[in-house]
């Protein structure tokens, strides 16, 4: 007969369980949302904006969900060493995959401004950084759910050549902005729609960050790899125009 501290282990164990298939579930959640939000923009699929808009209250009711059984984990098994940070890297993990989802809603959102305009320039360079995103997203994801700290250096490392496609887009943009009046208004969601997905980006870097923090109790070496240089930008009309 079992006794009653294998009772409290193995009760502890599937409470640890639970605690990761909930992320999961949330990971699993956010992921299909920036899916749908980049469908929104790259094939101006109406359909595709309105599921990402409509599971953002999904993703933020299983952010308080996880929360809740965080502080009640806390509570009642007083976890130590390993398991404390664990735990407690789950709080900044479901924070950052709830912005993820914010920001995917914005997307969206600004997708269906866009039906409204009939673009004169293709959108490969914003199809490019949302497959990169999408990529870096599902790979962290998965870094979650393994304890995988090579998966969460390899998107750590990626983020800076998502900050680089998103310079050139803003450069890109600006240009089309003053050669045309009328680009101004499209152009000006495109903006936003690329650095919405240039902020999904940097919280997978910081998923990226927690989970190899939680695994190995140190923090990544080194400065975190950042591109983005827009704040700096100058773009100036060609000569003769």
């Amino acid at each position: 007969m079992a006794s009653d501290a294998e009772h409290i282990v193995k009760s502890y164990e599937q409470e640890l369980n639970r605690l990761k298939a909930l992320v999961a579930d949330m990971g699993g959640l956010v992921e299909h949302q920036v899916a749908d939000a980049c469908a929104a923009v790259i094939d101006r699929d109406t359909m595709a904006a309105s599921q990402a808009v409509e599971q953002d209250p999904k993703v933020d009711a299983a952010e308080q969900e996880i929360q809740q059984f965080v502080i009640r984990l806390l509570a009642l098994r007083q976890p130590m060493a390993g398991d404390l940070r664990q735990i407690v890297a789950t709080l900044k993990i479901i924070g950052d995959l709830e912005r993820i989802g914010d920001y995917a809603a914005n997307v969206a959102k600004r997708s269906i401004v866009l039906q409204q305009f009939a673009l004169p320039y293709t959108l490969t360079g914003l199809a490019h950084m949302s497959r990169m995103v999408q990529e870096n997203l599902k790979l962290v994801i998965d870094a979650v759910g393994e304890n995988d700290t090579q998966k969460a250096i390899q998107v750590w490392r990626s983020d800076e050549v998502i900050d680089d496609i998103y310079n050139a887009l803003f450069r890109e943009l600006i240009t089309y902005m003053m050669e045309d009046p009328r680009n101004i208004t499209p152009c000006t969601h495109l903006l936003f729609i690329a650095k919405n997905l240039e902020r999904i980006g940097d919280h997978a870097t910081n998923v990226a960050e927690t989970v190899y923090y939680a695994v190995t109790g140190d923090s990544m070496v080194g400065t975190r790899p950042k591109g983005d240089t827009s704040a700096y930008a100058v773009v100036r009309p060609s000569v003769g125009e």
